[in-house]
């Protein structure tokens, strides 16, 4: 596995380097060390790398100018900041995670799991950072049947049934979410694989049923794309 930090603390940089030694230990192929943006985007350009662990204040230079760059990378991005507040700014970016400064061995070690783990492309997100009373939580979006939009919020309907909420427009959800998320209206963006049935309501109106029982508007603009997809066709109500 090969591994780049970005820090421009030399002794943070050291002590995050020792604590992905002591977990990762021998899976570890190369680990290089970058203290600027302009040092980062050359070794970038030059190394492949597997995972990339990017603090966001780096001697004044602004870390999610990096970020723009490595969302579309082949590799996954691991945020070390103590700017908490930057969290739901950087999981829009497509980060796989945000480990908060000072950083635990325990936190850090999640999150090098969650890479070892995940089956994630670039800028397609595996999680979705919500805000809660007591910080930051994330939401698995394979736990995930289907979204709600309402002006600047987003409810998300879990598979269990559980309704979350989120400060975030739909369109710019739609930018991160996976391949098996489709916009079914412009309301609603649904987990494919949970569609058991199209149901036509006559006159080009049109719903999608899911193996929960739920029936959410299709729109007409979006049924053909679900033919094309092999959804099962429309059954008269």
């Amino acid at each position: 596995m090969r591994i780049l930090i970005v820090e421009d603390e030399k002794v943070a940089a050291r002590g995050l380097q020792r604590m992905i030694q002591d977990i990762l230990d021998k899976e570890i192929s190369w680990m290089g060390w970058e203290p600027s943006l302009e040092s980062s985007r050359v070794a970038l350009a030059e190394n492949p790398v597997d995972i990339l662990f990017l603090d966001l204040n780096l001697n004044g230079e602004n870390g999610f100018d990096l970020l723009q760059g490595a969302v579309a990378g082949s590799f996954h991005t691991i945020v070390v900041s103590a700017n908490e507040e930057q969290a739901l700014r950087a999981f829009e970016y497509g980060v796989l995670d945000f480990v908060p400064k000072p950083v635990s061995g325990p936190r850090l070690e999640k999150a090098i799991h969650r890479v070892k783990d995940a089956n994630y492309s670039g800028k397609h997100a595996k999680y979705l950072p919500i805000r809660k009373p007591k910080g930051i939580a994330l939401i698995r979006l394979d736990d995930v049947a289907y979204f709600r939009g309402d002006g600047n919020y987003i409810e998300i309907k879990l598979k269990s049934g559980v309704s979350e909420y989120h400060r975030q427009t739909l369109d710019s959800l739609g930018k991160v979410l996976p391949a098996q998320f489709s916009r079914i209206h412009r309301s609603y963006f649904v987990d494919r694989r949970g569609i058991k049935s199209v149901l036509s309501q006559g006159g080009g109106l049109y719903e999608v049923e899911l193996e929960s029982g739920t029936r959410l508007p299709l729109s007409r603009i979006y049924y053909k794309a679900f033919k094309q997809n092999e959804i099962p066709a429309p059954l008269s109500r």
